[in-house]
């Protein structure tokens, strides 16, 4: 089960969450999150990580993208994932621009239709990451989506369950929606951007045996 911790900020915590065994961590860089980090932080904590087997993942969302592909390649990340209106076009842009960087496309479930688009994305990215739709914020609102709607549409390529993911209900979660990993961010924090260690060692915990 692969685990990404996103919306981290603080060197020592990001080392602290790789030396753990995570898949992947998210830096944010999008200036109007509450766990936004600015260029030069984004350096430092790609350097402290880069001794890491973990995906560094630059999250981006309605930036133009030569931006992100121009930060990607002078902040250090190794991945990078959409997570606004991206399309199938803006992937493949990516991809085509970045070939070795993993890429996470980010899809905000509102219905049955948000499901069905993923098909479109699946020559480009290496993850579709399926999250909670809210009309005004883009993700780490804590809220999880209706799981139930996956019962009748399983994602064509390997994708993570993101939304409302706890340490309590996280084994709940993975056995009802099979997904190929989790992403977690409010859930194992104590304030926007302050992860509460304890807390992710005990997601990483309760997932191990699924």
């Amino acid at each position: 089960m692969e685990v990404k911790i996103c919306g981290l900020t603080r060197v020592e915590q990001a080392v602290a969450i790789a030396r753990m065994g995570v898949t992947a961590v998210g830096i944010i860089c999008v200036p109007s999150s509450p766990r936004y980090v600015a260029p030069a932080q984004q350096q430092e904590l790609n350097h402290a990580l880069a001794d890491y087997p973990v995906w560094r993942v630059g999250v981006f969302a309605q930036s133009p993208i030569p931006e992100v592909i121009e930060i990607a390649r002078t902040s250090g990340f190794n991945a990078l994932q959409l997570h606004g209106e991206e399309s199938p076009a803006d992937c493949q842009y990516v991809r085509e621009a970045l070939p070795q960087v993993f890429l996470i496309k980010a899809m905000r479930v509102r219905d049955a239709g948000s499901l069905a688009a993923i098909a479109a994305y699946a020559p480009w990215v290496d993850r579709i990451l399926l999250d909670a739709y809210d009309p005004q914020h883009l993700g780490g609102t804590g809220l999880a989506w209706d799981w139930q709607m996956l019962a009748d549409q399983t994602p064509s390529l390997r994708w993570w369950l993101a939304g409302g993911v706890t340490p309590e209900n996280c084994g709940a979660a993975v056995a009802q929606t099979q997904p190929d990993g989790i992403d977690v961010s409010s859930g194992v924090e104590v304030a926007p951007g302050v992860k509460d260690l304890p807390r992710v060692e005990q997601l990483l915990q309760r997932i191990q045996g699924h």
